[in-house]
């Protein structure tokens, strides 16, 4: 039995908060694989917009490009809050995914895309939060890449860390990554490695 958004019965929704993300409550059912509706429940959604998450890497050189910046979240829960991660960032009402990876990438890591390959799309953590990711691994030009990078006004201070591959996988393998996203895009680009760097050409970067 195929279900989708028909097969559910929506009762209330209150909103919890509203701030620079919002919070609702829904009371509802859902229809169950036998057909069946299934009790009322209530359901906590967390939605904080949608996003993107860029794995920058150089072919020519078989770099990553790695960046690493405090983070409220492991912070809250009682962890170290420096982070090593992916370039991310909120797509806002009206932009293409895509076009925000590109302007991500510059804005956090100072570098230019040449190319941009979807690796998934998918929802995080979709038991509670509503938001949707679009994962790309981009091609980029290492040679310059480094330093400090973000946006001041958005109190952003991101560290670049370029990094062999080969020691990203490492360290992948190691646990030191503890962020979804660059798990997710090291394991991919381990995978595809060689056949990226067979089908990446050179060009100028856009």
């Amino acid at each position: 039995m195929a279900l989708d958004r028909k097969d559910v019965d929506v009762r209330t929704v209150v909103r919890l908060y509203e701030g620079a993300f919002r919070a609702d409550r829904f009371q509802l059912r859902f229809r169950r694989f036998d057909g069946t509706w299934s009790h009322e429940v209530g359901r906590e959604v967390f939605d904080r917009g949608h996003a993107v998450a860029v794995l920058p890497y150089d072919p020519e050189r078989d770099e990553v490009v790695i960046v690493e910046q405090f983070r409220a979240g492991p912070f809250a829960a009682g962890d170290d809050p420096w982070i090593l991660e992916i370039v991310a960032g909120a797509i806002e009402t009206g932009e293409a995914p895509d076009e925000v990876a590109r302007r991500e990438c510059r804005e956090e890591t100072g570098l230019a895309v040449a190319r941009l390959d979807l690796i998934a799309a998918y929802y995080p953590s979709p038991g509670s939060i509503s938001e949707h990711m679009h994962l790309y691994a981009a091609r980029v030009d290492t040679r310059d890449a480094g330093g400090t990078h973000g946006l001041a006004d958005e109190g952003e201070d991101i560290r670049v860390h370029v990094v062999a591959s080969a020691t990203a996988f490492a360290d992948l393998d190691s646990g030191r990554y503890r962020s979804g996203p660059i798990i997710t895009a090291l394991n991919w680009l381990r995978a595809n490695r060689e056949r990226l760097r067979r089908e990446w050409g050179g060009g100028p970067v856009s």
